[in-house]
C-alpha cells in the first residue's frame, strides 16, 4: 500500500479532525543438602563430643540457555516470545516519556498478536478507549479454540507529536507499517483469508495519569 506522508504542520488543526477519524482495529482489526552429622563412638566409659554437622553445597548445574524464540507459521503457533519490558523513560511525563511509551505500547500489541495474551495491552488503554475495546477482541478471536495468526508484526518509521506542556491529553500521528497476516485454525486449516501488509498512518491520543494510557485511536484516510 502506498506511504502516507506525514504533515510537517502544526497538529492544531489534527484535533478537530480526530472526531471524524475512522476507528479502525490495529488488526482485523523467570541445593545444597546438609550432610548429617556424626556422632564418635564410644570407648570405654569416655564419651567423645560430637562432631559439628557440615553443610556441602551440591554442585552447581550449567544454566540452561534460554529457549529459543520461534515465530508462528503454518505449522503452529509462535514460542517463547520475549516479553516487552517498559523503559524508564516511558514512565515520565514528558514530549520523551509519551514517544517512549508509544514505541512500547507497539511492542506490547506484537507480543499479544503472537500470542493472544491481551492482559498487557489492555492495563495500557483507557476504558473510556472504545477503538482498544474492538482492537483486543479482534486479538483474542483470533486465538480462541486453538486458533492462531501468523505475522502482522507492526514497526514504527516515524512519529509526530502535538505536544503542549499545560494539555491533559497529548495527540501523535504515527506511521504504522505492518506485516501480512495469515490465520490458522486448530488443525492447521486456514482460519480466514489472510491479511495484505499495510503502511497506514495513525493518529493515537494519550493521557498521563500517574502512567500513560492511551485515550483513543484512529486511522487517517
Amino acid at each position: 500500500m502506498p506511504r502516507h506522508p506525514f504533515m510537517s504542520s502544526s497538529f492544531a488543526r489534527a484535533r478537530p479532525a480526530v472526531l471524524a477519524l475512522t476507528i479502525a482495529l490495529l488488526l482485523s482489526g523467570c541445593q545444597g543438602g546438609a550432610t548429617p552429622g556424626s556422632t564418635a563412638s564410644q570407648t570405654g566409659s569416655t564419651t567423645a563430643a560430637p562432631t559439628s554437622s557440615v553443610s556441602v553445597p551440591s554442585a552447581s548445574a550449567t544454566p540452561a540457555a534460554p529457549a529459543e524464540y520461534k515465530p508462528a507459521d503454518a505449522a503452529g503457533k509462535a514460542q517463547n516470545v520475549p516479553v516487552p519490558v517498559m523503559p524508564e523513560m516511558a514512565k515520565e511525563n514528558s514530549k520523551a516519556g509519551l514517544e517512549a511509551f508509544i514505541g512500547y505500547y507497539y511492542a506490547v500489541k506484537n507480543y499479544a498478536n503472537e500470542t493472544g495474551d491481551i492482559s498487557s495491552l489492555s492495563m495500557l488503554n483507557s476504558p473510556e478507549c472504545t477503538a482498544c475495546s474492538t482492537l483486543l477482541d479482534g486479538t483474542s478471536d483470533s486465538y480462541i479454540n486453538g486458533r492462531w495468526m501468523a505475522g502482522g508484526r507492526i514497526t514504527i518509521p516515524s512519529m509526530e507529536l502535538d505536544w503542549k506542556a499545560d494539555d491533559p491529553s497529548h495527540l501523535a500521528k504515527v506511521q504504522l507499517i505492518q506485516d501480512g497476516i495469515a490465520y490458522y485454525n486448530a488443525d492447521g486449516t486456514e482460519g480466514r483469508p489472510a491479511s495484505a501488509a499495510t503502511n497506514s498512518a495513525f493518529v493515537l491520543i494519550a493521557r498521563f495519569q500517574a502512567t500513560w494510557k492511551v485515550v483513543e485511536i484512529g486511522v487517517i484516510r
